[in-house]
């Protein structure tokens, strides 16, 4: 690592002063010319398009065209803008190269750093007037994004310590433990208006207050890395990008609530996460941050790392700590609270990582200053994972406040293929949809609670007019069906009989009696089940009920789905005046349910075929062999 252990607080003050500079070309402030930092987004979505090849490539012809000694390449966190990834960023002057492939490295060293030449094909394409944006600041993707948790995401290695030092890292921590107080941070952070990340939006402050009043010889801090919900990947990603941020907080709240263990729960199938998150602890632990008497304070906190199984029910705190103390990841009755009574029955206050990484930030800029972003009862930024019909599928911070629409057209770039908005599901499996007459609603926590949604962990879900709203329920029932820890009956039981019906209704099976039945059965759900998971999971089926209650009668009624999804109700027809018997539908279908009839095509020679019904499996084969596109549903 290359840096000594650090055994007072001006021993860390004088470092990050000696560091300062080392970040000064990324951010643009150097203006040495044979100084050039170029970053390869080291985030999954890019890692998994070959992120590190291209660095290994880039340093391979850095050397081969003797720049090498000019040049620093290094992996970074992720930048975002997953839809145009892989992502180079070239500084001081921040030049934005997308779609990079392991064979285009050749001619960034060769044109970009030796010749100086911008590479034209390498930057992204405004859609609205077809220019070339050079910058990173001038893409609309990111102008209307306030990064706070993801402030190092994209400007640091995750894998060294110093560039984190460097911008003002750890600067947090040693305010804390020369000036403050363990109430007096508690009262920082309750004045800062910070609310939980993960789903519930409980005010964090207040959380740790809890946990300091009570008292006893051991207390923990946990971190929820335990990010299951389909399309979600905030926690992931700065885990990815900026782990350090998160030891800091989590080293912050032991000394606010009087622990000296923090754990990190962490599902197993995030390697990449676990990967740096394990570096950054052990590098955190040699500087002397970690462990025993830190900064020479007689503070003392540690920090493990504990495998989940992906299990979804883990994401609820009572069943987290359960899953890390070896046993079977089920959810217990509250009170008592994990502030009281947590991991083996000691004070615990558990936070994911997006509540955590904005700790830092409170103690370095203030309290107050961190409570002008967002709105009056939903302060600072919000991350999400915006996904689905979208053009610019990413990872978005945003003030809290902001409207769908902007997200959606400003930052999203508008709806894949020119179709029409028709919902956003948010909050995942627990969550509900956001309409058309809801694009201008602010969004924050009470305001997604007043119109039947919730802000979740941040899963933004976006749908067109090509989704059916009852299949997206049934496919979130599915999921939560599957999850479901089994422990109490209603969402055993109950969340099953749901599934049916919502199965019944896509087939074209159900009645009205039926639709009754799913309203009464979600809401006793709701009223009933023992934990989070089960009083959420009806909320997409209550949801989509309200607002798109047309649809469910289509289903139901005339046994059509107007977005033609739900295969079990899909017919396909064959257009007799655009049809030329040319047989390619009836040599495509696999179960011969296509045939010639005696109607005589453009060319009389050949003749039209139909459809048999009763044989079609609805696989959709006919329809995208066609060459004149005379088969629709």
């Amino acid at each position: 690592m290359g840096l000594k252990r650090i055994n007072t607080i001006d021993e860390l003050y004088h470092l990050s002063s000696d560091l300062k500079g080392l970040l000064d070309i990324k951010k643009g402030k150097a203006t040495v010319s044979r100084n050039i930092e170029i970053s390869v987004c080291g985030g999954t979505g890019c890692h998994a398009s070959q992120s590190e090849k291209i660095k290994e490539e880039l340093i391979k012809y850095a050397k081969l065209y003797k720049v090498d000694d000019k040049v620093k390449i290094s992996i970074t966190g992720c930048f975002g803008f997953c839809e145009k990834g892989p992502i180079v960023k070239i500084s001081p002057d921040h030049t934005f190269y997308i779609k990079i492939r392991p064979c285009d490295a050749e001619r960034i060293i060769k044109e970009h750093v030796v010749e100086g030449k911008v590479i034209e094909d390498f930057l992204y394409t405004n859609p609205l007037n077809n220019q070339k944006i050079f910058s990173q600041d001038q893409i609309p993707f990111y102008q209307k994004q306030h990064r706070v948790a993801l402030r190092n995401c994209g400007l640091i290695n995750p894998e060294m310590i110093q560039e984190y030092i460097a911008n003002r890292g750890f600067l947090a921590l040693g305010k804390v433990l020369s000036s403050y107080s363990p109430s007096k941070v508690i009262e920082e952070v309750k004045k800062s208006g910070l609310r939980g990340r993960g789903g519930g939006g409980f005010n964090t402050g207040l959380k740790w207050e809890f946990a300091s009043k009570y008292q006893s010889e051991k207390k923990y801090v946990i971190c929820n890395a335990d990010e299951g919900d389909p399309g979600a990947f905030m926690d992931r990603s700065i885990l990815e990008g900026d782990p350090f941020s998160v030891i800091e907080a989590m080293i912050i709240a032991g000394y606010a609530i009087g622990a000296d263990e923090g754990n990190v729960y962490i599902r197993a199938e995030y390697p990449l996460a676990i990967e740096r998150l394990s570096l950054a602890i052990a590098q955190t632990r040699e500087l002397g941050l970690l462990g025993k008497n830190i900064l020479g304070t007689g503070f003392n906190f540690d920090i493990f790392i504990k495998y989940g199984a992906g299990a979804f029910v883990c994401g609820e705190e009572t069943a987290l700590i359960s899953s890390i103390k070896g046993n079977r990841g089920e959810p217990h009755v509250k009170p008592p609270f994990p502030a009281e009574a947590g991991l083996y029955q000691k004070p615990t206050i558990v936070n994911n990582v997006e509540t955590l990484a904005n700790v830092p930030v409170i103690f370095l800029d203030g309290a107050e200053e961190f409570a002008k972003i967002g709105t009056e009862k939903s302060k600072g930024t919000k991350v999400f994972a915006l996904a689905g019909k979208i053009n610019n599928v990413g990872l978005v911070e945003v003030p809290m406040g902001i409207t769908l629409r902007e997200i959606i057209y400003d930052i999203g770039g508008g709806i894949k293929d020119h179709h029409e908005f028709k919902a956003a599901q948010t909050g995942g499996p627990s969550g509900g949809c956001i309409t058309k007459e809801h694009l201008d609603i602010p969004i924050d926590f009470d305001n997604l609670s007043s119109i039947g949604s919730m802000m979740g962990s941040g899963g933004l879900i976006i749908m067109d007019d090509r989704n059916c709203m009852v299949d997206i329920a049934k496919f979130y029932l599915e999921f939560t069906v599957e999850e479901s820890c089994g422990k109490c009956t209603p969402c055993r039981i109950g969340n099953k009989r749901l599934l049916e019906i919502l199965t019944k209704i896509t087939e074209g099976k159900a009645t009205m009696e039926d639709l009754a039945r799913l309203e009464e059965l979600s809401n006793i759900i709701k009223d009933t089940s023992l934990c989070g998971l089960g009083q959420s999971a009806p909320n997409p089926v209550l949801s989509t009920l309200h607002y798109f209650y047309d649809e469910y009668l289509a289903h139901i009624k005339n046994h059509y789905c107007p977005a033609h999804v739900c295969k079990a109700l899909a017919k396909y027809q064959i257009d007799t005046s655009k049809c030329i018997g040319c047989s390619k539908c009836a040599r495509s279908c696999p179960v011969e349910a296509i045939e010639k009839t005696d109607i005589p095509a453009k060319n009389p020679k050949l003749f039209v075929y139909r459809i048999k019904e009763e044989k079609c499996i609805k696989c959709g084969t006919c329809a995208s062999s066609c060459p004149m596109k005379a088969i629709t549903l």
